[in-house]
């Protein structure tokens, strides 16, 4: 995916703009992820009633306020704004996590020649590897809000870092909130059947018995 925007530079939409210039900084932004290509301009109306359903639909996959892990999901903005005073001014509330191409990027006008774009706003979904998955998703997003990325997900087949191994497997990230509770519950069962449970062959004292006996799972 970061070929699309190989030798560009991608900004990110945070306070200090920082710049994506080279290809490891696109590529840990950009790969293994499904991105969208949002095509506005804040002169657009039709633009500007949307941007608030993307911005929604974008923070609730990516903001770990609402979701565990943010989902494998990046969105460039690609401004048809006729000046850059009006790129800024729309995308001064737009979440800091969007990146988009600087206004003097002619790429901005060849990448909507590329995709086809024929109308505003669109929002085109590209596969992991640059393949149009959606030509256009604004109604899509409308309709089904964050739902519709699941679908995008497996119709891409875009690897789930949920399924990774953790690094750290003395002390692995949960799966779920509730899972460092069941796992100290079930070291707590083991311990006490462990402490109920006799030997066989070994006498009260405990001696004689056989060597290897019921050995800590943890």
């Amino acid at each position: 995916m970061a070929s699309l925007f190989s030798g560009r530079v991608l900004i990110r939409n945070n306070s200090d703009q920082d710049e994506l210039d080279t290809e490891a900084e696109l590529s840990r932004r950009l790969e293994n992820r499904l991105v969208l290509l949002f095509f506005g301009a804040g002169s657009c109306p039709q633009c500007q009633a949307f941007a608030p359903v993307l911005r929604d639909f974008f923070v609730r996959l990516t903001d770990e306020f609402y979701v565990l892990r943010a989902a494998q999901l990046a969105l460039v903005y690609v401004s048809q704004d006729p000046t850059e005073e009006e790129q800024d001014l729309f995308l001064r509330d737009m979440p800091k996590k969007w990146l988009f191409l600087p206004f003097e990027d002619d790429l901005r006008r060849d990448l909507g020649r590329q995709f086809s774009v024929e109308r505003l706003p669109a929002v085109v979904v590209l596969k992991p590897g640059g393949d149009v998955l959606t030509r256009d998703a604004t109604d899509e997003i409308r309709r089904l809000g964050p739902a519709c990325f699941a679908n995008w997900q497996e119709a891409a087949e875009v690897l789930d870092r949920n399924f990774l191994q953790p690094e750290d497997l003395d002390d692995p990230a949960p799966r779920s909130l509730t899972e460092p509770l069941r796992r100290c519950k079930y070291r707590v069962d083991q311990a006490a059947r462990g402490k109920r449970r006799p030997r066989r062959g070994s006498d009260p004292e405990g001696e004689g018995g056989a060597e290897g006996g019921d050995g800590e799972l943890f």
